[in-house]
């Protein structure tokens, strides 16, 4: 008889029995699908944690120490954070749960700046404790917003405009996996982008998480049909309607 799966309900409570008590730990919550109230069985478990300054390696053990107490660790990855210094990312694979149940933790310095908690931007996080209410939620101000927006299209139309053409000199070159490569990393990553900020501003840097939720059908069935190429012929065709569209949709942003 199979073992019982460990459930994402069993390691969260585990967690929280174990980490509340630790006093330089303040606050724990998830995010992610949670945070928008999308969680399925596919769902991974996103966790924050906030922690004095000098603690982010006491803190990871004893989320170990938890997590081990439920399973063996079957994988772990740690990120090479560089945006933000204050924060420590790493993934684990738990032997005995869904391969699906991914723990993706950040552990975040109390001074952090940067909290991922901005509901427009991230959903409303579903906390687990927050010591004596220290993390307070900030909110998206408008002006900051829309001058980051401005910023960032004069970027992607930049990128647009001196590299979409490298994919017709691959295609006239014959050189299918170039073609395809900077068809997919520029002419479709600035178009997808360029759509978001029509459609959902907040999220334009998603790439194409939560597409589907965000953005018309009408707009995501376009982009699947734009995304699944046959052969060097239907790159051509799918490439001159995808820099048509970005040019149609790039002058209604800047506008």
């Amino acid at each position: 008889m199979s073992e019982k799966k460990i459930t994402r309900k069993t390691v969260i409570k585990t967690l929280v029995n174990s980490l509340e008590p630790i006093d330089y730990i303040h606050a724990f919550w998830e995010g992610g699908a949670a945070a928008f109230n999308r969680v399925d069985q596919w769902s991974d478990i996103d966790l924050y944690l906030i922690v004095e300054e000098d603690r982010i390696e006491d803190a990871v053990h004893e989320v170990e120490r938890a997590l081990k107490s439920l399973s063996p660790i079957e994988h772990r990855y740690e990120t090479q954070q560089k945006i933000w210094p204050e924060i420590f990312q790493v993934f684990y694979k738990m032997e005995n749960t869904s391969p699906y149940l991914l723990i993706d933790l950040a552990v975040i310095k109390m001074s952090s700046p940067e909290k991922f908690l901005e509901p427009e931007i991230h959903g409303n996080a579903v906390f687990y404790f927050n010591k004596l209410n220290k993390i307070e939620i900030p909110h998206v101000e408008e002006n900051c917003r829309t001058e980051k927006l401005c910023h960032r299209i004069i970027r992607l139309k930049a990128r647009f405009d001196i590299f979409n053409i490298f994919v017709q000199k691959e295609i006239n070159r014959g050189n299918v996996l170039e073609a395809l490569d900077l068809y997919y990393n520029v002419t479709l990553a600035v178009l997808i982008e360029i759509l978001r900020i029509k459609y959902a501003p907040l999220h334009h840097d998603f790439k194409t998480r939560y597409i589907h939720s965000e953005l018309p059908e009408s707009v995501t069935s376009k982009l699947e049909n734009l995304c699944f190429v046959r052969d060097i012929n239907d790159l051509q065709r799918k490439y001159n309607e995808a820099t048509k569209w970005y040019n149609e949709t790039i002058r209604f942003s800047i506008d």
